[in-house]
């Protein structure tokens, strides 16, 4: 029985060059090092610390990463990506280039048997209508067509400078409940799902909750992590 993988909230491209080019060998390790035991990958979103993709050109850093994506692909690897809140615009780059399926906002696999509900997180915390509002106008595909039109050097640097503000406004907010989103996730393991898995919220967690389980995968801004679901059982594991 293969394995199945989970990461999120990466932000390649957050900190200086340096720290940002070991993070990146330590994630691209981690793809190679899973080629051979995995059916699936997840990531939960912001595999970017920002993501515009303009119809032909797409933002410069991090070519290992992609390649080490393509590899996992073509080797039969099933690879997801749901989009977050720092991934402000995907075209097809990801599904023709590298084979990966993009998940515009949740997906709700079986896997060996267990329904799963997968989500960035984004939105969907009770108390944080200003940032449903916000996602709205930002997944606006009319918008994001005007976007488009500027020089992607522009673009891209004012993408780098909201997905500044929407990091910081996502730490300093005070969602409540734990991390504010265990109260969504109960409602999903209500309805049947057996383990509901989001990211988002850079705090990592493990709760159970009647007969389900709700999985924050935390974050590689303070130290690199993945969630695995082998043999029924899901763990989430960190990195060296």
């Amino acid at each position: 029985m293969k394995n199945h993988y989970f990461i999120s909230d990466i932000h390649l491209g957050l900190e200086t060059k340096e720290v940002e080019k070991n993070k990146e060998k330590i994630l691209v390790d981690f793809l190679h090092g899973i080629k051979d035991k995995a059916d699936s990958l997840y990531i939960v979103g912001d595999l970017y610390d920002y993501w515009f993709e303009y119809r032909k050109v797409y933002q410069k850093g991090f070519f290992r990463t992609l390649n080490a994506l393509y590899s996992l692909t073509h080797a039969g690897v099933k690879v997801y990506y749901v989009i977050g809140n720092h991934d402000f615009m995907h075209r097809d780059f990801f599904e023709k280039e590298i084979g990966v399926v993009l998940v515009p906002d949740s997906i709700s696999p079986e896997i060996e048997g267990k329904k799963f509900f997968i989500a960035h997180g984004d939105g969907y915390v009770e108390n944080d209508g200003g940032y449903k509002v916000l996602k709205k106008i930002l997944r606006n595909k009319f918008l994001q067509q005007i976007y488009s039109l500027i020089h992607p050097d522009i673009g891209i640097w004012l993408a780098s400078g909201t997905s500044k503000k929407s990091r910081n406004h996502t730490s300093k907010k005070d969602y409540g409940e734990a991390d504010g989103l265990f109260t969504s996730a109960k409602g999903y393991i209500d309805l049947g799902y057996d383990f509901v898995v989001f990211g988002h919220l850079h705090q990592k967690q493990f709760r159970n909750y009647k007969t389900g389980t709700y999985l924050n995968l935390g974050s590689w801004i303070d130290k690199p992590c993945y969630g695995i679901f082998a043999n029924n059982q899901f763990e989430i594991k960190d990195l060296d």
